[in-house]
């Protein structure tokens, strides 16, 4: 039954009182509304629509002005060009056809919707019953048919003008075995930082100012992966408790940035930010939700898609078509085998490489983007898109490879040229650090580039995305400070969120005054990063884990938009500083020594040609584990011995980067472990002990027994006599550097700064805090960038083995 009988006689009379403008046919491309210069081109797709009527409203988008006609249907198309638009101008659509639910129509014109390609939106959606395209009260629910206007509570769409002045910089283009990503939140990283203005926080204005890049830049970070930033919706349910969608998993505008996100009225303000990162050679990464939208299922609220063309944008049940496809469990399921649903996907994905200069993006859900109607299809349409795209194979993509729908779980799975995150290296690292038996042989694939599930089709071991923490769940002071969640402030009972979470208190549940329970909680905090950074593969860092930010035990704080989520950098303790350096720290050895990113798959078979071993796993003796020793399920500690005399390429040859041993040791106690003689080397030099975050380490003779503290991680760089030294050489003066990039990247205005001198007489900065208003940070223990690296002489590292020219 056509619907549109019920409504045309009020919608005819308002109508009728409204202004009228000139328009002409325009064209069916570009989508959106796209201006010329002249006047704005107006075309929207809807395959199963009978009208369609553009509505123009104030500036304010409160009153409305004019309602269009849109004159032509090309290609299931509806467009027509407007002379008298301009950017600024505020529109919505109203779209006639059947209100059918069984037959998977919900065409309803009282609703005002929004483009699709809305490139900007104004104003705030407030919930209301009009909002629902049925009569929410009734007895057949969404059968009904509701006659009221939506557009007072919905939010407007408005026309840009996209020119913007990018001067000199440029795409940082970080290479992936380089890259190092730090997940963040745009208000939550910005929010209660004292060097950014008040009334920018919580804005892309916020994180626009260089000192937010250069914070990044200081740790050592590459690229910068966003909390979804594209315009999404508070549910309704949460603002009933006076809670917000924080997190943002729940877009409406593929192609508008959040209105809660900008400072200013333009979109435009979202360049500035990125501009900004690319000057300070900071990737920007989005998070992108193209799997569901914010209308939810037959119950939801008519606000775009719903209201266009239902039958072409969802997926619905094949003999059921009122009901939708709920691979993701929020109620609906974007249907990407529809040939404009996944244009509009990769016209988003294209929009915001191209125009909005972005680096990459990480995929929500992204099983569900490769989900044809038969199921997960490596071939399917979205990936072969992306594949084949020239724009979209040159940026960074990165899937979160599940769902919860059928066969859902694709870890590994994906296509060449993706990276993927990797919950095995979550899940197993943090089974691992906690002690539990039986996890070395797993922990050991997952340090070692996860090659079981990627060493396929020439994908290599960055496409591995390993974490440890991420948004959803525990973040690393929480993860060694709780055995359980306590989401109690998430107004659910403490039910939602998941509960096995790996994760142990050390002996306390939350915060504690016992000093011993403390060290090990921080000693636990470096051993996860340290395995994070240091393992092959694309390590992720969660804001504020290099600080110790705490969110209370809280593992779902996906409605906390407050102080439970928000950075607060002035309240960063002693051992929080302590921690951040040693990430530093961490970042800076990564990047000094190569073999940790390596672009091949460690396989631990012996290259007789070349006469080396890539990886030699080691047992506490210091001989190559055995397969019982592997199958011993209270085995808790072991070393990492990797050649930099392996290939490091196709091409056959010996590498020339430095040697490296990394020794785990998970046991309660101290393991004695025998440091092992290796070919053409004559010392061992310590670069990295977990239990001595700042402490200076000796060189030591092959045979001599180290004692392994427990629970602690700890890295070595082999001191040779051959001309391979130059990469240890390079590595430990990259080391020494670190101070240079922090104070180079220093975060602050106005710096306090103290000069030491090293043993060759360089000049170093080294940044011991900042002021905010005329006192200093350190002062009042609110210091929010420090550097500290103990000092070792060039002179040192030459005497112990380095000393050689290249």
């Amino acid at each position: 039954m056509d619907q549109t009988v019920h409504s045309d006689d009020t919608l005819t009379r308002a109508a009728s009182s409204l202004r009228r403008s000139r328009i002409s046919e325009g064209k069916p491309f570009p989508l959106g509304a796209t201006w010329d210069g002249l006047g704005v081109n107006f075309a929207l797709f809807s395959a199963h629509a009978t009208k369609v009527e553009l509505c123009l409203f104030d500036d304010s988008g409160e009153t409305e002005l004019e309602r269009i006609e849109l004159p032509e249907y090309t290609d299931e198309v509806w467009h027509g060009y407007l002379p008298s638009a301009r950017p600024g101008t505020v529109y919505g659509y109203r779209v006639h056809g059947p209100y059918e639910p069984d037959a998977g129509h919900r065409f309803n014109p009282n609703k005002l919707v929004l483009d699709p390609y809305a490139k900007q939106l104004v104003g705030r959606l407030r919930w209301g019953p009009e909002l629902f395209g049925y009569q929410l009260d009734h007895a057949d629910k969404d059968l009904s048919y509701d006659e009221r206007d939506s557009a007072p509570l919905m939010q407007k769409c408005r026309v840009i003008d996209p020119a913007f002045t990018w001067g000199a910089a440029r795409k940082p283009e970080v290479p992936w075995e380089r890259t190092i990503v730090y997940e963040m939140h745009v208000k939550g990283f910005t929010q209660l930082h004292p060097l950014v203005p008040d009334a920018d926080r919580g804005t892309f204005s916020g994180l626009a100012h260089s000192e937010v890049p250069a914070y990044l830049r200081s740790l050592g970070i590459t690229s910068a992966e966003l909390l979804p930033i594209h315009a999404f919706v508070d549910d309704s349910y949460l603002v009933e408790k006076g809670l917000r969608n924080y997190w943002g998993y729940n877009s409406l505008a593929f192609f508008a940035p959040e209105p809660r996100y900008l400072r200013t009225p333009f979109a435009n303000e979202f360049k500035a930010m990125v501009n900004q990162f690319h000057a300070h050679g900071v990737e920007v990464i989005l998070d992108v939700v193209y799997n569901h939208t914010a209308e939810g299922n037959e119950l939801g609220p008519t606000l775009s898609f719903k209201g266009i063309d239902n039958a072409s944008y969802y997926r619905l049940l094949p003999d059921q078509q009122r009901y939708y496809i709920n691979d993701t469990g929020t109620g609906n399921t974007v249907n990407l085998s529809h040939p404009r649903v996944l244009q509009l996907v990769a016209d988003s994905l294209r929009y915001w490489a191209t125009e909005m200069r972005v680096d990459g993006f990480r995929f929500d859900l992204a099983t569900i983007l490769a989900r044809e109607p038969y199921g997960f299809d490596e071939g399917g349409g979205f990936l072969d898109a992306c594949r084949q795209d020239p724009v979209l194979s040159s940026v960074k993509l990165i899937a979160e490879p599940w769902d919860i729908g059928p066969g859902g779980y694709q870890v590994g799975q994906f296509p060449p040229g993706w990276a993927e995150w990797n919950d095995k290296f979550r899940d197993t690292v943090r089974a691992f650090w906690k002690g539990d038996e039986g996890s070395i042989a797993d922990f050991a694939k997952r340090v070692s580039g996860s090659g079981d599930l990627f060493n396929k089709r020439g994908r290599r071991p960055w496409a591995s995305v390993n974490f440890v923490t991420a948004h959803d769940g525990f973040n690393l002071n929480d993860l060694v400070s709780y055995n359980d969640k306590h989401n109690e402030a998430n107004g659910e009972d403490n039910r939602d969120g998941h509960s096995n979470n790996h994760s142990w208190n050390c002996g306390a549940e939350g915060p504690t005054d016992d000093p011993d329970i403390t060290a090990l909680r921080e000693r636990q905090k470096r051993n996860l990063l340290a395995t994070m950074l240091l393992s092959h593969g694309t390590p992720m860092l969660l804001a504020g884990d290099e600080f110790g930010h705490t969110q209370h035990g809280n593992n779902n704080a996906y409605a906390q938009d407050n102080e439970i989520t928000w950075l607060d950098w002035l309240r960063i303790t002693a051992n929080g500083r302590s921690l951040r350096e040693f990430t530093r720290k961490l970042i800076a050895t990564r990047k000094a020594f190569p073999i940790l990113y390596r672009s091949r798959f460690l396989v631990g078979s012996h290259n007789e040609e070349l006469d080396v071993k890539d990886v030699t796993w080691l047992a506490p003796s210091g001989e190559e584990m055995t397969t019982d020793q592997w199958q011993d399920g209270n085995a808790k500690c072991f070393g990492l011995l990797l050649d930099g005399r392996a290939q490091e390429t196709g091409i056959k040859r010996r590498g020339s980067d430095a040697t490296m041993l990394l020794i785990y040791n998970a046991h309660y106690d101290v393991v004695n472990f025998t440091l092992p003689a290796v070919a053409e080397g004559r010392s061992w030099i310590g670069l990295i002990d977990t239990n001595q975050p700042e402490g200076q380490m000796p060189a030591f003779e092959f045979g001599h027994v180290y004692a392994m503290t427990g629970r602690s991680l700890v890295v070595f760089g082999l001191a040779t006599e051959t001309i391979a030294t130059r990469r240890l050489r390079q590595g430990l003066g990259a080391l020494l550097d670190v101070v240079d990039g922090a104070a180079a990247g220093v975060i602050g205005r106005d710096t306090v700064s103290r000069r030491f001198r090293v043993d060759d007489d360089r000049e170093r900065t080294q940044v011991i805090g900042v002021r905010v208003d005329g006192a200093s940070v350190g002062e009042h223990r609110d210091e929010v960038h420090r550097c500290r690296y103990p000092r070792r002489s060039r002179a040192a590292w030459s005497s112990l083995g380095a000393g050689q020219q290249a």
